[in-house]
């Protein structure tokens, strides 16, 4: 054998060896990848692999899952609540309505954590899909303190309505869900989904055609006034500011750190076609350090 032709051999086995370390290599990277969701966008499953996409609200869900803190806020929220309905009964207001009580569902008496983990578990950002599959299941439990609140309100003959952004096509199994785990007044008439505008301006002034809504409870600011609808960061921390007076007394906020106006429309700006690559740099670059 020539030198040459030993050369060519030696060159031949090197770029069988590369090729077979190369493979090996995308084959072991390969298992390590998040399974594709069918029920996604093809697009949408590309960009996300190999992506963890919901890892950064893993100490969120924590928290709302196991922190005594998070029972402790919760127990405080509905303390106030009842303190500011009884000053109420007891200064003995003349209405010239009967009096009601507003309340969002979801983290205000309902908690939807599990599905806020079920999304880290599968490494998906919300679908409707997903959310449907969970809201059928029926197991959201109470969140601390609303039970006793809402049923001593019941007790003072106080009506309750339940105004969500969950859709219509999902009433039956929220009241379903309401009423396993003992809400009172879960029924058609008190519980005022969305049907085609998200805003729920108009659910409450439904309700103040025939009440006087004299407590608003929620997580969102969006539950109390149409005036945090659509706000940027900036905005909504302004509007804070000037309806100060009256956070715990006519608007009892509930902790959610998981998701909410917060995040889509103050630090995602109302965008919903970021990339998971956009959307952890926006949180990075609006991160407040020194």
């Amino acid at each position: 054998m020539s030198y040459q032709d030993y050369k060519i051999r030696l060159i031949m086995k090197n770029n069988i060896l590369i090729a077979l370390i190369a493979f090996t290599l995308f084959i072991g990277c390969k298992s390590n990848r998040p399974t594709l969701n069918q029920n996604k966008n093809t697009t949408t499953e590309i960009e996300n692999v190999g992506i963890l996409i919901r890892e950064y609200s893993i100490s969120a869900v924590l928290w709302q899952q196991y922190s005594a803190e998070y029972r402790a806020l919760t127990y405080q929220a509905f303390n106030m609540a009842r303190i500011q309905l009884d000053n109420i009964l007891d200064n003995k207001i003349e209405y010239a309505k009967p009096i009601a009580i507003v309340a969002d569902i979801d983290e205000t008496v309902l908690d939807n954590s599990p599905y806020s983990g079920k999304q880290v578990e599968l490494n998906e950002e919300f679908s409707t899909f997903r959310w449907t599959e969970w809201v059928k299941k029926k197991q959201a439990k109470a969140i601390s303190g609303a039970l006793d609140f809402l049923n001593y309100a019941k007790s003072k003959e106080i009506e309750v309505f339940y105004i969500s952004n969950r859709s219509i096509n999902q009433k039956k199994e929220t009241i379903e869900n309401l009423r396993i785990m003992g809400f009172p007044f879960s029924d058609e008439a008190h519980v005022l989904l969305k049907e085609d505008v998200s805003g729920k301006e108009s659910r409450r002034i439904q309700v103040n055609k025939s009440y006087e809504i004299v407590l608003l409870l929620g997580d969102n600011l969006s539950d109390f006034s149409a005036v945090f609808d659509d706000c940027s960061t900036i905005e909504r921390n302004q509007m804070v500011d000037n309806l100060k007076t009256n956070f715990g007394k006519k608007f009892i906020v509930l902790p959610n750190p998981m998701y909410g106006d917060w995040e889509t429309k103050g630090i995602l700006e109302g965008k919903y076609n970021w990339t998971p690559f956009q959307k952890d740099s926006i949180r990075r670059s609006k991160l407040i350090s020194y």
